[in-house]
């Protein structure tokens, strides 16, 4: 039986952006149940994506990719075409908002392609643009000898949830995955959180 799964992405953790709206678009677009969603907060440009080569590598013949824009997919037109080229070998579906490209029963027709191809380019363009304006700001900022970047983590400044969730996994009851799930942010962020709780701990002995 053929499945429909969905991607969810957001460039950065819960406290800036809530992946829950992709989600229930998702669900809008056929994906039945929250297992089938591989959601994390990872750049478009990363191509190294731990989920989204977990979902790469799930699909089968038949399968459907879901996800609610573009951008959400990747900020590369490599990459995009990384996909498509996926899409097409494993005849798969792929739907992005409103746009459905087939290819499991047939090739991807050059318009289709072309469209989708022109999406890339100005996901792609947006980003640089976003990136330049945040240089520019950046180097404003530094000349008017304001501070450049977040302010320095310490533990008091750690989510008062992620101290339960540690006490669970400490106890082998979640796994770092299972963690970084239940608080809505990447392995990475999970990992850089337990180091700084046991450097905090060294610290206080």
């Amino acid at each position: 039986m053929s499945l429909i799964y969905g991607y969810a992405r957001c460039s950065t953790d819960e406290t800036r952006q809530d992946i829950d709206r992709q989600k229930r678009e998702l669900f809008s677009m056929g994906v039945k149940e929250e297992k089938h969603i591989y959601w994390e907060y990872e750049s478009g440009t990363k191509e190294d994506r731990a989920e989204f080569l977990k979902l790469m590598d799930v699909v089968r013949e038949g399968d459907t990719i879901a996800a609610t824009e573009v951008s959400r997919l990747t900020r590369s037109t490599k990459q995009l075409c990384e996909i498509l080229q996926t899409v097409q070998q494993k005849k798969l579906r792929l739907i992005i908002g409103s746009f459905s490209v087939d290819c499991r029963s047939e090739e991807i027709d050059p318009m289709t392609k072309g469209m989708l191809m022109m999406w890339g380019v100005f996901s792609e363009m947006e980003r640089d643009i976003i990136s330049q304006r945040v240089k520019s700001g950046m180097k404003n900022a530094a000349a008017k000898g304001k501070q450049i970047g977040r302010p320095k983590t310490t533990t008091d400044m750690l989510p008062d949830k992620f101290w339960k969730y540690y006490r669970m996994y400490k106890n082998k009851e979640i796994t770092v995955s299972e963690c970084a799930k239940l608080m809505k942010c990447s392995r990475t962020t999970i990992y850089k959180y337990m180091d700084m709780a046991e450097k905090g701990k060294a610290e206080a002995v």
